[in-house]
């Protein structure tokens, strides 16, 4: 794994996490644009989205539900974003999957 999130992953970088099992791993953002800002990402080496195999989708069921648990334990599952970017024309910058976990503050629309 070569990517920064890999790094993370292996032990190889420091990260503040939030959550972990043999699966996925969610830590706080380095640089979090709201007060709660993690990133949750599954451990296996997927670029995005359109990388996924038909037989990750149990993966990203588990890490949907993740989601669901730490909004609740950060207070924020009245009112949260949930994001990926999917390539580099949607400004993915790191491609390992992940997705960014934000609230805490009124957000407004993205358009």
């Amino acid at each position: 794994m070569n990517t920064i999130f890999g790094k993370i992953i292996n032990g190889e970088l420091p990260a503040k996490k939030v959550f972990e099992n043999d699966r996925i791993l969610a830590i706080h953002d380095v640089h979090p644009i709201a007060p709660v800002h993690i990133l949750i990402m599954p451990k296996k080496e997927i670029a995005n989205l359109q990388a996924l195999a038909e037989s990750d989708l149990p993966l990203l069921n588990e890490l949907m539900s993740i989601v669901q648990k730490l909004a609740k334990e950060f207070g924020i599952e009245k009112g949260y974003r949930l994001l990926t970017n999917n390539g580099s024309d949607a400004g993915q910058t790191i491609f390992h999957l992940h997705f960014h976990l934000i609230g805490g503050r009124v957000l407004g629309s993205m358009g």
